[in-house]
């Protein structure tokens, strides 16, 4: 099933946690989880740490030809966000969905929300996606899943009581990256790293609109909290 199953399994689901501002003005920012709230101090805003300069590659064409002017403005779109050094806004607010916790921050400029990141982690995973907009609307989607070799706390000692070969060993992690194409909520095109280059079927497609935009607005509807 082309590892859609270990996919699934990292997905996001419900956001429904308490988290903070940064912005320009007072260059703090403010992060709180169910029992405290600390003040942090930073220099400036800082673009993402997640670099896609290798989102956009020769695996990523069109396999349906016909598609490639509608993919176009999605594509410009994607490196017109990602080229903004200076961010008026971060907000950044915590998730808890998985036992080791996340975070998703909301990316504004001028006002307007141009891209929402989120990062969630567990004993055996980490999982990052992306979501671009354009125009406000859902635009292309990036999500990238760490696999782990072995569970984070199984070091050396675990291997050695289990007679295990290996350890915990970040760098062995299997990587699974998605990005999906949207066009008036419509999820145009989605390509995998572990596919061999077919098309996904219109019916797997329609589910993953569904999961999507359902994940999506979620995470909207996060953000406008206080």
């Amino acid at each position: 099933m082309r590892n859609k199953l270990t996919y699934h399994i990292l997905t996001l689901a419900t956001v429904f946690f308490i988290g903070c501002w940064i912005d320009s003005e007072n260059i703090s920012a403010t992060i709180s989880d169910t029992t405290s709230t600390t003040t942090v101090k930073i220099d400036s805003l800082q673009r993402d740490t997640i670099e896609l300069k290798k989102t956009f590659n020769q695996e990523d064409l069109s396999v349906n030809k016909y598609l490639t002017e509608r993919l176009n403005p999605i594509r410009a779109n994607f490196k017109r966000i990602n080229s903004i050094a200076n961010w008026t806004t971060i907000k950044i607010k915590d998730i808890w969905e998985t036992t080791e916790g996340g975070e998703a921050k909301f990316y504004y400029l001028k006002g307007q929300l141009e891209k929402i990141s989120t990062r969630h982690f567990g004993e055996t995973f980490q999982l990052l996606t992306e979501y671009y907009l354009l125009t406000g609307k859902l635009s292309f989607v990036f999500a990238k899943s760490y696999k782990y070799n072995r569970p984070m706390y199984y070091d050396s000692t675990h291997m050695k009581e289990n007679n295990d070969t290996e350890a915990f060993d970040f760098e062995k992690s299997e990587i699974i990256e998605y990005r999906s194409y949207f066009e008036n909520r419509k999820l145009l095109h989605q390509l995998c790293n572990q596919d061999c280059g077919s098309p996904f079927a219109d019916d797997y497609l329609l589910e993953e609109q569904k999961r999507i935009i359902s994940d999506f607005e979620k995470l909207i509807k996060l953000g406008t909290t206080k």
